[in-house]
């Protein structure tokens, strides 16, 4: 990428950082700049934005901090390349930090809005490999030591990730796993406060592995609706559990 100007003058003097950050931001999306090209420097940004460097270097750090840009002393500032990861964690990060802390029947209701309709999707587009993934994550769960907590809970969140990617639509799993990773704590204190949740995951992992891998859309809808309200009602046992465990101390 030359240093040929790039940008025009910024006319607000309010919040200058932040529009020049938008404006890069903006190059950067309509591919004025692609993965792994250097930004012209700080000297020719100010003098295309008319604002001072001081200004510029904020708001490219602005931009780092966000993992849009990658600022190599000695070398200059990058275009960070995109992954579904560089989406993901900033958004897990934002529920994680600002839902309420008693959220885990929001996250279980959420999820009943969500994922029925992608098991149904999953069980009209899924592959050959999605099935053979989706049966080597319920094998696993079924093998693994009812008293492996932390296990359980992973291998349960993963057999509902790869039912969202069976669904090979790009969004879904990028929509759908900010929600599972505020996951895995609930389902640890479900194993550890309900009897059987475990027979209960593999029963209804079960009969929506059959659905999907027959290709039945509303079989597997009902199927996880069905999956998804036992969920509920061992969430709110586990709260109750937990609500009368600090009433004793």
């Amino acid at each position: 990428m030359d240093d040929r100007a790039t940008f025009t003058t910024v006319g607000n003097r309010e919040l200058l950082s932040k529009t020049v950050a938008s404006r890069i931001e903006d190059a950067i999306h309509a591919r004025t700049f692609k993965n792994g090209d250097r930004l012209p420097s700080e000297l020719d940004l100010a003098a295309q934005f008319d604002v001072s460097r001081t200004v510029v270097r904020e708001a490219l750090r602005m931009l780092s901090g966000r993992g849009i840009v990658a600022i190599k002393k000695g070398k200059g500032v990058f275009v960070n390349g995109f992954s579904a990861e560089s989406v993901v964690e900033p958004l897990h990060s934002y529920l994680k930090f600002s839902i309420p802390k008693d959220y885990a029947l929001d996250v279980i209701r959420a999820r009943q809005v969500i994922e029925p309709a992608i098991a149904s999707v999953a069980a009209l587009n899924h592959t050959g490999e999605d099935e053979v993934q989706l049966q080597e994550d319920y094998d696993e769960l079924q093998s693994c030591p009812a008293d492996d907590f932390a296990t359980l809970a992973m291998l349960d969140l993963r057999f509902h990730l790869d039912i969202a990617k069976a669904t090979h639509n790009v969004i879904i799993p990028i929509m759908i796993e900010p929600i599972h990773r505020l996951m895995p704590a609930i389902k640890v204190s479900v194993y550890k406060a309900v009897q059987d949740s475990k027979k209960s995951a593999l029963d209804k992992h079960g009969k929506v592995l059959s659905a999907i891998l027959k290709g039945d859309a509303d079989g597997a809808r009902r199927a996880m609706t069905v999956h998804l309200k036992i969920a509920e009602e061992h969430v709110m046992l586990t709260m109750k559990s937990e609500s009368v465990e600090a009433v004793k101390k």
